[in-house]
């Protein structure tokens, strides 16, 4: 088929999830386009790879859907067909080796996204598939009119004027709501909404938490790690004496104090739950364990040694090796009463209440949750259509409402919306 004879397909959004369903659609021989209101495509992705791609993660079946949470039976649908297997033959089938770090994350061997985006766009160019940037979606043109329901007639802002595109088929794959000075601002949500399309609202995943420390704290402790910790979300439902056998959330690693609160991997992977309790609540509170290695009882007994002369400072450090921000955060939280108290003091060094005030804005967060609901969609991630909205508008990637956390499941879920849309099209538009 010659170009004007091909079916159209727009897909907005230059990112994973709308780069693999071009990929996608481009086999199926349709006529590709990606629009994207950026310079360049895949910016986040490549800021993603900064410290090193992580691409997904390697751990069996089962675990790997859990990580989505409420939405595990939708996003393990998606998995089925395009999971964290299919991920690493893809980026190898780009020319791109991949190994598994100790964690289980799985990465490209020289570290960067740079490479894979270029091998990537370069194999989309050599299929077939058109990229416009610069080109900003601003809705449909005249969706109540006889004409559109052939298609989509689509409106974008560009550096020269609004242009009008028309297309069979429509892939939206705009992000979520974090960082907007890469293209992910959310600005698609009111667009939907007038079109009769069901959303959550959009929220913070993986992201900080304000906790308001005292000016000396955040002077002196602002950008300082906490390392070798845990902490654990206790149930809703559970009282003091259950939290540590009934946890929400409960792993030990790091995360880091900044001058308003808390951030890093270990408070990214606990979010979920904090944030929803803030929203339900007012605050939120997780229990800091300072010496996870060390039971209750081994901290208790070193806590009562007998100190002599020396200050609690130096007894904590040379008996617990406890010192620096630690010793420090046991100063801001507990009262000077507690710090004298050997029980009160050991019951705070195994599990330290710290009482959370907000999330961090959404554009400071890594992703985001909410988005567009999938009881609205099919299982093909097309939109069901009404009075306002034609048929084959498929949604892909961190706009639909679903989150995780990070070590390659956010990606990997991306890649297979994208898949899952990008075969959508093909079916939806095959003679």
């Amino acid at each position: 088929m010659t170009n004007k004879t091909k079916k159209q397909v727009a897909i907005i959004g230059g990112g994973p999830a709308g780069l693999m369903a071009a990929q996608e659609a481009i086999k199926a021989g349709l006529q590709v386009d990606v629009y994207d209101a950026m310079p360049s495509v895949g910016r986040k992705f490549l800021l993603a790879g900064k410290g090193g791609l992580n691409l997904t993660h390697s751990e069996a079946a089962e675990p790997f859907v859990s990580r989505f949470g409420a939405r595990s039976g939708e996003i393990g649908v998606l998995l089925k067909q395009f999971g964290a297997a299919e991920v690493q033959t893809w980026a190898q089938g780009l020319g791109v080796e991949t190994f598994v770090g100790s964690s289980g994350r799985v990465f490209p061997k020289d570290m960067k996204a740079a490479p894979l985006l270029r091998a990537w766009l370069h194999q989309l160019r050599v299929a077939g598939v058109r990229f416009h940037m610069r080109h900003r979606w601003l809705g449909w043109v005249d969706t109540a009119s006889e004409s559109v329901t052939a298609g989509h007639h689509l409106q974008f802002a560009t550096p020269t004027g609004d242009v009008t595109v028309h297309a069979d088929a429509v892939v939206l794959a705009l992000g979520g709501g974090s960082w907007a000075r890469l293209g992910s601002d959310g600005a698609w949500v009111s667009v939907l909404q007038q079109q009769g399309v069901q959303i959550k609202p959009l929220l913070p995943a993986n992201c900080g938490f304000d906790v308001g420390w005292s000016g000396y704290f955040a002077e002196k402790f602002a950008g300082q790690p906490f390392k070798t910790v845990a902490i654990t979300v206790q149930s809703n439902d559970a009282d003091d004496s259950e939290y540590s056998v009934k946890p929400r959330f409960q792993k030990q690693g790091e995360f880091v104090a900044t001058t308003t609160g808390v951030e890093g991997s270990l408070v990214y992977a606990a979010s979920r739950w904090l944030r929803d309790d803030i929203t339900a609540m007012g605050t939120a509170t997780f229990y800091l364990d300072l010496l996870p290695d060390r039971t209750a009882e081994q901290v208790l007994a070193e806590v009562r040694h007998p100190r002599g002369s020396r200050s609690l400072v130096s007894h904590l450090k040379s008996r617990l090796k406890l010192d620096g921000i630690k010793v420090a955060l046991l100063h801001e939280i507990l009262g000077k009463d507690a710090l004298h108290d050997a029980v009160a003091l050991a019951a705070g060094i195994k599990a330290l209440p710290i009482t959370l005030k907000a999330a961090r804005p959404i554009d400071e967060a890594i992703s985001s949750a909410g988005g567009v609901a999938f009881e609205g969609m099919s299982s093909a991630l097309m939109l069901k259509t009404n009075e306002k909205l034609p048929s084959g508008v498929f949604c892909s990637g961190e706009m639909l409402d679903w989150e995780a956390p990070t070590g390659g499941y956010l990606l990997t879920a991306c890649l297979s919306s994208g898949f899952a849309t990008g075969q959508g099209v093909a079916q939806f538009l095959a003679p």
